[in-house]
Parts: structure tokens; sequence; C-alpha cells
């Protein structure tokens, strides 16, 4: 079962590469125990095992010529076959067009898994919502200002992700398996935009407003800036990896994208969206935010798994002040969130306000820091949404012939026995 709150998993090295360990244990306030990190020692020794020669003399260079293959190479007669020890998350100079053998399993699972999920925004029912948006008592202002703001949030949201996959993360990540899995991310992004830009057109908004909201709206502007800050550098045609200030050029990136901007700054639309839902309003949106959801649980947990990949075989990077900024940026990302809550919320509806999102974005930002290695920001932090959790994790009752469930698989993932 997909689950966007998986517990956090501990560090794990293995000769194969990294594997998410056995999960934290959590209490049953939804408190996650202390993660048990690898000493830097232990991963020093670690990467030795991890590194064939021909990568540890890459990564040693300091020059810029270090940087990994983008498999647009010319093809070398005779090469000998490749060998997983060969294969490494960043400044690979082996062959990136060989899928196989795995190293990083967990990837290629990833990969099936969103496969297996697929799902289009037509397939669901919009019909109740259009006539609640079209009945001039159906919503309150402030109820319908949650749905302009969001969708107006979300619709650029997703564009930026994809742009950032496609013209930066892909070309610095030389490993086959994660990049097959960023294909797949890359027309999951595009499938949400299009789920946005569906939500738009089914309740008749105005389409130039809803999709210039990042240039119109302070707070979602701020979000969208802020990210775009930490794509642009990555997204020069002359920036490579294969330096210690470059490949922390890179980590730091991946870290805004994945645990800030799709794990920090998604979650005040979702809660207020969802919340709508199980109130039996706007539920066809809810139902497409839902399954975006989903899909967003496993791009994190797949960028986590990254960064942390890439801290194993490059622990140099995760000094004491990089850890500082690092810690800094997700900061900044949560004040950025609260400020977009309280313009979504001014008077407070649903039973939600601002102050209620502060403190669940602490709790998240814990947990994000713990997934990646850092102590948490906000000690304390408690989450005042259990049931998101539940949102994803229960299996619901539906009927089949009127909306689809959210655990439906292809047919070629099912299971009969």
């Amino acid at each position: 079962m997909l689950n966007w709150e998986d517990p956090v998993a501990r560090f794990s090295v293995k000769d194969a590469g990294f594997e998410p360990a056995a999960p934290a244990a959590m209490d049953a306030g939804g408190a996650v125990a202390k993660v048990m990190a690898v000493p830097d020692s232990a991963l020093v020794e670690a990467v030795g095992r991890l590194m064939p020669s021909n990568t540890r003399e890459a990564a040693d260079l300091d020059n810029g010529e270090a940087h990994g293959l983008t498999g647009l190479e010319q093809v070398e007669f005779g090469a000998r076959r490749l060998a997983v020890d060969d294969k490494r998350m960043i400044n690979c100079r082996a062959d990136v067009n060989q899928l196989v053998p795995f190293k990083y399993k967990w990837a290629w699972q990833k990969y099936l898994d969103a496969c297996a999920n697929h799902w289009m925004p037509q397939e669901i029912n919009m019909n109740a919502d259009i006539a609640l948006w079209k009945d001039p008592g159906g919503l309150t202002a402030d109820e319908r200002l949650i749905i302009k703001r969001n969708l107006g949030f979300f619709s650029t949201a997703d564009s930026l992700v994809a742009n950032n996959l496609v013209l930066a993360v892909y070309r610095h990540i030389t490993n086959p398996e994660c990049r097959q899995y960023l294909l797949r991310q890359a027309f999951e992004e595009a499938l949400h935009t299009h789920a946005y830009q569906y939500c738009v057109e089914s309740l008749g908004l105005d389409e130039g407003e809803v999709f210039n909201t990042y240039r119109e709206v302070p707070s979602v502007h701020d979000k969208a800036s802020w990210a775009m800050r930490f794509t642009e550098s990555l997204g020069d045609p002359t920036f490579h990896t294969g330096t210690h200030a470059a490949d922390q050029r890179l980590l730091r990136d991946l870290i805004a994208f994945y645990v800030v901007f799709e794990g920090i700054f998604f979650y005040v639309g979702f809660v207020q969206v969802l919340s709508m839902g199980r109130r039996n309003k706007m539920v066809g949106c809810a139902e497409q935010f839902q399954y975006i959801m989903r899909d967003e649980s496993m791009h994190m947990n797949f960028g986590i798994d990254v960064i942390n990949q890439i801290k194993i075989e490059n622990p140099h990077l995760w000094a004491a002040e990089f850890r500082r900024e690092i810690a800094e940026i997700i900061h900044t990302g949560v004040e950025l969130e609260v400020a977009y809550a309280r313009d979504t919320m001014p008077r407070g509806v649903l039973g939600l306000n601002a102050a209620v999102f502060e403190e669940y974005l602490h709790f998240i930002a814990n947990r994000r820091c713990a997934q990646i290695g850092l102590p948490e920001q906000y000690p304390g932090a408690t989450n005042p949404f259990p049931w998101m959790s539940e949102v994803i994790d229960l299996k619901k009752e539906k009927n089949f012939f009127e909306t689809r469930v959210t655990e439906y698989q292809t047919g070629g993932a099912l299971s009969w026995d």
C-alpha cells in the first residue's frame, strides 16, 4: 500500500548499494523514533567498497572533468560488459545506457509501482463539483478562495518540477534505473498539470487568471521564485558535477526540490482540498488531489533515497557547515508555506486556520529532517491532521461503476491469488 507518510527509514550500507532499512518505530500519536545514522567513519569505509577504482579516480578529480557521462557518447566497440560495481549515482564513468545489472533495486521497484498505479484525470467524475460551483450558495467565499488559490499554485508548480527534472536533474543523475524512474516522474508531473487544467476547465474558471497566479499572488509567487533559484544553476549547460562545490550544489538543489518543494510546499493545499472532500464538497477535485498526492508521495520518497545514496557515496559532501545550510533552507521553506496558509485562509475555514497549519508544517519539517539525517528543527511539534495518512492508507469502498478506487492498479499488476 502506498503511503505519503512513509515511516522514516534508517540508513543502511550494503555492498550492492543503498537500500532503505527497516522503518523506524512510530508511537500511537505518529511520533517518529530517533533515526540511527551511519557514523562518518563507517560511511567512509563503506564508500571504499561501493566505489570501483575507475569511479574513485574520477571522483578525486577536482578540475571539472570528472562529471558523469550523458549516454550520448560514441559507442565503444569491444568494451567489457558492465558490472554492477561500475554504477554510481553521480559522476559515473560507466555506460549509462545499460539498465541492467541493477545496483539500486529500490529505484526500479519504484518505477514498477508508479507504472502499476496509472490513472487519467478524465476518469474522475466532476459533475457534482460543477453543480456545486455554479450554485451561488453552494460554497462560501473562503471555500472558493481555497479552490482557486490551490489550482493556481499547483497548475504551474508541477510544470516547474517537470522542467527541473527534464532540463536539470536527469542530466546529472548517472544511474540508468534512477533515470528510468525520473522519466516516469516527468510524465506524472505532466499528468498532474493536466489534472489541474481539467479541474479549471470543468469549473469554468478564468484560465488566464488561474495559470498566471504565480505572477499575481505574492504568496504563490514567493514559493515559485524561491524554487527557481535551485534549478536555474543546474539547468545551466556549462554546469557539471565532479568537483566538491558542484556536487554540493547538486545535493542542495535535490534537497530543495524533493524535501522542501514536494515534501513541504504541497502540504497546505492537499490538506485544504482533501478537507473539503471529507465534508462532501468538491469531491471530484478532492479525488484528483488524492491521486496526485499518492504520486507525490512516491516522488518525494524516491528523491530522499537518491539524496541519501549520494551522501553515502560522497560522505565528504555532508559537512557540518553544509548541514547548517540545509537546515536554513528548510526553515525558509516552512516560513514560505506558513505565509501561503495565511493567504489562503485569512479568516479560517473548514475548522482550519493558519496557526494549526504552522504546527503541522513544523511536524512535517521534523519528519523531512529525520529522513535525510538532520536533527529536528522544531522540537515538540505534533500532527494536528492524523487523518491525512488515513486518506491514503485505508482502503476505500467505492462503487466501481461511479468512480475508481484509489488503490486501482493496471491489470498486469494485479494478483489473482
